[in-house]
Formats: C-alpha cells, structure tokens, sequence
C-alpha cells in the first residue's frame, strides 16, 4: 500500500511538470492546442483562482446559449438596471434604463471588460443576478469545471467566486467550438463609442503574430489574468495565465508560451479531458497584499501603463496600435425580442410606495389587513411571521 502510494504520489508530481524543459512558473499556466485539446504545458492548473473578468467569457457562453435556443437575438434589447449602472469599474457609465443591443452589449463586454453591462446582460437574460449565476453554475456544471463557482456575471470579486486554469481552457474550447460564428469578436482592436477610442485590453491583438482572442481579467486578490489565443499555418493554440504581477507582464508570459508552443511540434502528453486533478485544488489563492497593497493607484488597473518601468526597455506590448481597426457600439437599434425572464421580473415588481394606513380614530374596514398582507406578497417579500 505504501508502495502505491508512493508511487501516486510521482504520477501527481510528473503530472505537475511542463512539457517544455526549463519552462517553469510562479502561478497557474495551461498551453493547449484548440483542435484537438492536447495540453502543451501546464503548471498548478488545478489550483483555486479568482477568475476576476475571465468570469465574462462564461457570461458570453450563456448569452450564446440563450440566443441559440430562441430566447434572445443579437438584436434583442439590454436594459441598464439601477442596480449594473452602480457597478465600478471598469465601466461603460450609461444611465438606468439606457437600452442597446445585445450583439454590441457582448463586444462592450469582451472588449472593454464593462463590469455594468456585464451585470445588465446577466440580470436581463437571467432575470435576476442570482439567477444570471445559476444558469453561469449550471453550464459549468455541463462543461465539466469542475473546480469553478460563480456569484456573478462581471468577475468582480466574491470569495465563493473562483475557478482553475483547467476549467478556463475547459471553457474557451467550448467557446471556440461551440459558437465559432462569434470567434472574431474576441479579436477586436477597439471599439468606437461615439468619438471616443475604447481600446482591447489584450495587449496580443494587434501586436502579437496571429493572436486572435481571448480576454484579460484583473482584481486585487487574483493579480493579472489573461487568456491569449494566436493562429498560424492552421493551427490555434491558447495560453491560460493567472496571476501575473502586471498587464505587461502576462502578455509577455502568453507570448512566450504561444512562441514555445508554435515552436514545438503538435504533440501533447495528454488533453484536457484527461488531465487529471493534482496539487491543493481547496485554497484559493489570494494576491491582494502583494498586488494591491505595494502597487501605486495606477498600476492596479486592466490598462496598461502607456511609459516603461525605469530599469526596463518599453514592451513591444506597451506600444501603442496605430490605426486600430474600431467597431462601432452603443445605444439604440434593439429591435429584437426582449428577453423573457427580464420581462417577467419586470411584471413583478411594483412601485415603492408605502401603502396607506387608516387613521386611528376610525376603524379599518372588513378586509383592509388581509389586502395589504397580498401587496407584500406581490412585492416578492418573506413571508410574514405568524402574529403572537
């Protein structure tokens, strides 16, 4: 028995191991090719992370599912709620009940990585946040992450929202594969709102050979993420990276995984599917004092500082696109069907007016009690406690 275990154990650790010799990383990676699942390289890819807005790309796969199935069209209504509009940033700031498609609420998204109309998709298709979750929770479910929760469909950051760099690439092969209608979406320079520039936050597109998706994520306690994905000859490859120190820093680290990748020839030691658990998958991994905490303001943002580091030459990844492709977004032209469980919960609520009580030198008439005991029923409130 010993034995066995032993020898469990040396599985697990050779499991751990990148494929490419001398690659080694202080945080969770996974490399693999997008054709066939073979992973090229992983490291602590089991590991608990805060996904921070790669949260955004299950938000895009339910909102593909939903259309999919006839709930939804990319023409279909998204309705800022008081409650996204409040969402900080990084944000588009429209005002409640600012209405626009859902085709360009999803490239805002995915571009900008706008936490509000993030939270404006989950609660219009879902009908609520919590309900936006469990549809997030269920497709997780479906796809097989199995160390992946979600709470909400912006990313920001909850300690009962996390996932794994497996599930991540777990989650883009069914992206990718599922809906490759919507693949070019995830390569967009830029977006024109107006007159104003809204640049990629993937610091790949446009600058690294043959990138083409996917998106970047940041909050304190998750440090930098990304996930690049870069065609060349017909083969696709992606590179997941949580937990780098900097925007500049985990486009370079995709970079270099993609480079070695491309580099190599297609083979893998096993696919996603197989890969099996290892390491501590329970602790979560929490960055916040070491990113948040001994960082200026300025550098705890998904943008990229536009100046080099002192002691370090400019990043080819810092310079600035010139004349980036832009789409243009904004409000309006929603045509299509609203979505029903927006609809729904929309009918049930009411206005926020007290009800009218009646004076105490005159009796209440037969029945008053009852009848505002149902308006509060209808205004979706607990049930009241039984009177002593």
């Amino acid at each position: 028995m010993r034995q066995r275990h032993f020898l469990n154990l040396l599985l697990a650790g050779a499991l751990a191991l990148p494929v490419f010799s001398g690659a080694a990383h202080a945080n969770p990676v996974v490399l693999f090719d997008l054709k066939s699942g073979n992973v090229l390289e992983h490291q602590d890819a089991f590991k608990r992370w805060y996904p921070a807005s790669l949260s955004k790309l299950m938000t895009a796969y339910v909102a593909f599912r939903a259309i999919a199935a006839g709930e939804v069209a990319l023409d279909s209504p998204i309705k800022v709620t008081k409650h996204s509009a409040g969402e900080p940033p990084s944000k588009m700031g429209f005002k409640p009940g600012s209405i626009m498609r859902l085709d360009n609420a999803l490239k805002m998204i995915l571009v900008k990585s706008a936490n509000d109309i993030a939270m404006a998709v989950g609660e219009n298709i879902g009908g609520s946040q919590a309900a936006f979750a469990d549809r997030m929770n269920a497709e997780a479910a479906r796809l097989g992450m199995v160390g992946t929760h979600f709470v909400n469909p912006n990313g920001l950051y909850s300690p009962d929202q996390y996932t794994t760099a497996r599930d991540l690439a777990v989650l883009v092969m069914a992206l990718r594969n599922d809906f490759p209608q919507y693949a070019p979406w995830f390569s967009i320079e830029g977006l024109a709102v107006g007159k104003k520039a809204i640049p990629n936050y993937n610091l790949l597109i446009g600058r690294y050979p043959g990138a083409d998706g996917m998106k970047t994520g940041f909050v304190c306690s998750s440090g930098f993420n990304m996930i690049g994905s870069a065609t060349r000859n017909g083969r696709t490859l992606v590179a997941v990276v949580l937990g780098e120190k900097s925007a500049i820093s985990r486009a370079e680290t995709a970079a270099k995984l993609l480079d070695q990748g491309f580099d190599a020839p297609a083979v893998g030691t096993t696919t996603l599917a197989a890969l099996k658990p290892y390491g501590d998958t329970l602790s979560p991994n929490d960055l916040n004092d070491e990113i948040c905490k001994k960082k200026p303001k300025e550098e705890q943002s998904e943008a990229a500082p536009t100046l080099a580091a002192k002691d370090k030459p400019k990043s080819p990844y810092q310079v600035k696109l010139d004349h980036p492709t832009l789409i243009a977004v904004g409000l309006g032209g929603a045509t299509g069907p609203a979505p029903k469980a927006f609809v729904d919960q929309t009918d049930q609520n009411y206005a926020d007016v007290p009800l009218p009580t009646w004076r105490p030198d005159r009796p209440a008439p037969a029945g008053a009690a009852p009848a505002a005991t149902a308006a509060a029923a209808a205004q979706g409130d607990q049930p009241a406690k039984a009177a002593n």
